[in-house]
């Protein structure tokens, strides 16, 4: 019984959230509907929220009685619940929305000391913008042309968030660049979306090859090779020894053993991948070992006359 009541919470997640913006869009379509449509729609919320609840709330009282505390309690029954795609979602705008204040301090996510930032925001800046003042625009026009009070409140809200986000994400991407790390490491990141950590040790090669690929943000190939495109081109291309994992946006496994992705300045990166240079370690203290002195060796005498 428990088993369909999770998998009825999970599903509802998917079809309220559609359901909700398509109703957004007739209304402002000019479709009329009836209050019993609309009352009928706030229902459904309600009862999935009621849903919700009752799903979750067993789950957190029986970790609870297995001994966690209430954050990870609270966290183990959301995890059951909510689909991991959802969670990644909600995760990265709250990422998102927090690299607005780290930008605004002009600073950026976990870069060590000794390492080196590669930006790759570059390809997409244009693009960004143009989409912030196509919400902006948006927003102003639906906010003009709307009779409606409740729906236009819904649709600024929406609108105003939307252009915030629009600003999160590339800031985001700003605060949160490639890293090089001291000792040879790379760390490949897209915003809060997709982060993978390489060890140097696995690094065999690295080299400036740029590459266009219409694809999306993340692509697998079937021979192993990741893409991690920016404005859907590709300038560096690594090698590893033996294939790494990593975790997709939207929270698909996969292992790719060539790298491709985009930096800015891509042959400074190139050169931040090279094997770096065995220095010798420190000279022993003490006093200098004396070296005896070699002395000629003593003629043999010769025979008695």
């Amino acid at each position: 019984m428990r088993g369909i009541a999770l998998r009825a919470a999970r599903a509802a997640l998917w079809v309220v959230l559609p359901a909700e913006l398509a109703l957004v869009v007739c209304l402002v379509g000019g479709v009329r509907i009836t209050g019993a449509v609309l009352l009928a729609a706030e229902a459904l919320v309600l009862g999935v929220l009621a849903l919700e609840a009752a799903v979750l709330w067993p789950l957190y009282t029986a970790r609870r009685r297995a001994g966690d505390g209430r954050r990870a309690a609270a966290l183990s029954a959301v995890r059951a619940v909510v689909p991991v795609a959802v969670r990644r979602l909600t995760v990265h705008e709250l990422r998102a929305l927090h690299s607005l204040g780290v930008w605004a301090v002009r600073r950026r996510h976990r870069i060590p000391e000794g390492a080196l930032p590669f930006s790759y925001t570059e390809p997409q800046t244009g693009t960004m913008w143009a989409f912030f003042f196509a919400s902006v625009l948006e927003t102003v026009v639906l906010a003009l042309v709307i009779p409606w009070p409740l729906v236009h409140l819904v649709l600024l809200v929406v609108g105003v968030y939307g252009t915030v986000l629009i600003v999160a994400l590339h800031a985001a991407c700003v605060t949160r660049p490639h890293v090089v790390g001291a000792d040879g490491s790379l760390r490949l990141r897209y915003g809060a979306l997709f982060d993978l950590s390489v060890p140097a040790s696995l690094i065999t090669a690295a080299r400036v090859e740029r590459r266009y690929d219409a694809g999306g943000l993340v692509r697998v190939g079937e021979d192993g090779v990741l893409d991690l495109a920016v404005g859907s081109q590709t300038t560096v291309t690594v090698e590893l020894a033996e294939p790494v994992e990593f975790v997709r946006p939207l929270g698909r496994r996969g292992s790719a053993r060539t790298l491709r992705f985009h930096a800015d300045d891509a042959r400074a990166a190139v050169a931040a991948l090279a094997p770096r240079p065995v220095t010798p370690g420190p000279k022993p203290l003490g006093p200098k070992p004396v070296t005896p002195e070699r002395t000629a060796p003593s003629s043999t005498p010769g025979p008695p006359a």
